[in-house]
């Protein structure tokens, strides 16, 4: 009799993993197919952190420019020193915009022209809290702020706490308009498989710690540019989440929290597309498949 239950236990188990896998394969062809349209090279990772078999992985692989997408480890190695004691995050620092090349040490400037955020530039010689930088390097992608604080916690340092996270490929090299290093080679890199091992470790607590995965999150949220995966979703749906850009570069990866506490994964990143237009839609529609997929 027992024998006959664990048969019949594996045989439901085995029925139900060859479904979830069918449903993903589903998923991962809508996917391509609405990406089959749109001029440009794609990433896409997908994971529910409540069933894992329900995954997809389009050129998980596939190295992209991070863009703004970097500035969420910056903000995780920001904690993880906090929690180590090195300081606090409402420890005061001086804005300041003069920075070095990584290539020579050569001073160079930002310019407010080319940031997302400006107000912070009247603010040079003035204090502000390392934890107001965070807020205003992911909420309005300050790059001005981003620079500050890898000054502070050292990139290589960002890249190192990655790698013990398993996100193999990240490269966090520099700060923003560097551009000796730009024109060298020496840019941040992300893969969407990276992206992904990120947000999952900041849903399961294990960004840092528990507490620092809640208020990180609690920032993500807060994020101002949300063209590409919250558009299409419920009001009532937690995208905690940093988006990224350059010409012809967009990218969107974040955590959702659905109101039965369901959390999955979604990264998007696109390079050589040069309609933004055309991929801000196309990201909103895959975001919404996701969505209807974990939902029904």
């Amino acid at each position: 009799m027992k024998k006959l239950f664990f048969l019949l236990t594996a045989i439901i188990l085995i029925g139900a993993c060859g479904s979830a896998t069918q449903n993903s394969q589903h998923l991962k062809d809508r996917i391509s197919e609405r990406l089959e349209g749109v001029k440009g090279d794609f990433a896409v990772a997908f994971k529910n952190l409540e069933d894992t078999t329900e995954s997809v992985y389009i050129n998980e692989r596939e190295m992209f420019h991070a863009a703004s997408t970097m500035k969420t480890p910056v903000m995780i190695e920001l904690f993880k020193q906090a929690e180590a004691g090195k300081f606090s995050l409402d420890d005061s620092i001086i804005i300041k915009n003069e920075f070095r090349s990584i290539v020579d040490s050569s001073l160079y400037r930002m310019d407010v022209g080319e940031d997302s955020e400006g107000e912070l530039y009247s603010r040079i010689g003035e204090k502000r809290t390392i934890r107001q930088l965070i807020n205003d390097m992911i909420t309005v992608s300050s790059n001005l702020s981003t620079n500050i604080l890898i000054e502070k916690v050292g990139a290589r340092n960002v890249s190192r706490t990655m790698r013990s996270y398993g996100a193999d490929s990240i490269k966090v090299l520099r700060g923003v308009e560097d551009i000796k290093a730009y024109q060298q080679g020496l840019s941040n890199r992300t893969t969407a498989r990276d992206e992904s091992i990120i947000y999952e470790k900041l849903g399961r607590g294990e960004a840092v710690s528990e507490e620092a995965s809640e208020q990180m999150i609690e920032i993500l949220t807060n994020q101002h540019f949300n063209e590409m995966i919250p558009a299409q979703l419920p009001g009532e749906v937690v995208v905690a989440h940093k988006t990224g850009w350059i010409t012809g570069i967009n990218h969107d990866a974040g955590l959702i929290i659905l109101p039965d506490e369901q959390k999955y994964v979604l990264v998007l990143l696109s390079k050589n597309a040069p309609d933004r237009e055309k991929v801000l839609a196309a990201f909103a529609d895959i975001s919404h498949y996701v969505y209807d997929f974990v939902v029904k």
